[in-house]
């Protein structure tokens, strides 16, 4: 019998559909007292570049209600250096790993993919083009389609390996801009990055943050991340999705796998439970288990009027 949280996604193919994302979970390593990092779907490195990035100036974070904004600024070691120190670890470990890519220009973004290309232990690359936290690059791409579309192409055509696309929820139409992405080569989607938010302290009158604004994410953005992937999954019947936004509990997972999303990325949860992705694999297999059902059962439920989960009826749901 074949495993019943195992997913397929497009080209990819997981162990199970939970999985963490980039920025919150360092280069995996950090996490291995709490986390078995086979045992997870798999993990999103922090957003690679050509050379070392010290990111933005502290301070780079704030808490907010039900959640937080943070402005690191793609802060990372360069790809050179993941290659070469990173990733061997990783492999010793048995994880699966995206690897996550920014640029400031297209061909920054194709450099660090070939970069990549040679190195053993990378499962695909997600290419983030949805940061709002940095200057250049990042946003930019990802809210006008035609240039999502010109970059994945370029990008598309330097890489053999699956390729994920991290869309943002600040571009101005989300359904077109995964249009382009998908059209121009894209394997998998994965929605959505931080939006746009800003804090200001009353005391003095200045932004929380060096950087003035920053991402917010946590529970706060996870009803706005379930309708993104919704209509995406709606509009886009087929691409396969990772939903992004909140996830801390396995009813969150089973929202975003109903909504249309095949795998999901938890993200500001494991700053607060470092070990939340793995206690969600157990949760998550324990209420198959219990069903009788599967994860691809699971997808998509909602746009098939739902309907309640249990052997044949949870496959027909």
């Amino acid at each position: 019998m074949s495993d019943p949280l195992a997913v397929t996604l497009g080209p990819l193919t997981l162990n199970n559909p939970i999985l963490t994302a980039s920025g919150t979970f360092g280069y995996g390593l950090e996490f291995t007292d709490f986390v078995d990092l086979a045992a997870i779907g798999g993990l999103c490195t922090k957003g690679l570049s050509l050379k070392p990035h010290a990111g933005n100036a502290p301070p780079r974070i704030c808490e907010t209600p039900a959640g937080m904004l943070n402005a690191i600024g793609l802060q990372n070691v360069g790809v050179e250096a993941f290659v070469s120190e990173k990733l061997p670890k990783l492999r010793a470990c048995g994880a699966t790993v995206i690897a996550n890519v920014w640029g400031d220009l297209e061909d920054d973004y194709v450099t660090v993919v070939r970069a990549l290309e040679g190195a053993d232990g990378i499962a695909a690359v997600e290419l983030n083009i949805s940061c709002p936290n940095v200057r250049q690059g990042g946003m930019l791409f990802g809210n006008s389609p035609p240039l999502t579309r010109a970059l994945v192409a370029k990008v598309r055509a330097a890489t053999r390996r699956p390729l994920i696309v991290k869309l943002s929820p600040n571009a101005p139409d989300l359904v077109e801009s995964a249009r382009a992405a998908r059209e121009a080569g894209a394997d998998i989607l994965s929605l959505v990055n931080t939006f746009v938010g800003m804090a200001i302290a009353p005391e003095t009158a200045r932004p929380r943050i060096s950087f003035g604004t920053g991402g917010l994410s946590g529970p706060a953005i996870r009803p706005l991340a379930v309708r993104m992937v919704y209509q995406v999954a709606k509009a886009l019947p087929g691409v396969p999705l990772m939903g992004i936004g909140g996830i801390a509990e396995l009813s969150d997972v089973l929202e975003f796998l109903a909504a249309g999303a095949t795998a999901i990325q938890v993200g500001t949860a494991n700053f607060k439970d470092p070990g939340v992705s793995g206690r969600l694999v157990k949760e998550l297999t324990d209420y198959c288990a219990a069903r009788k059902t599967t994860v691809a059962a699971l997808v998509g439920r909602a746009h098939r009027g739902g309907g309640r989960v249990g052997g044949a009826a949870g496959a027909e749901g």
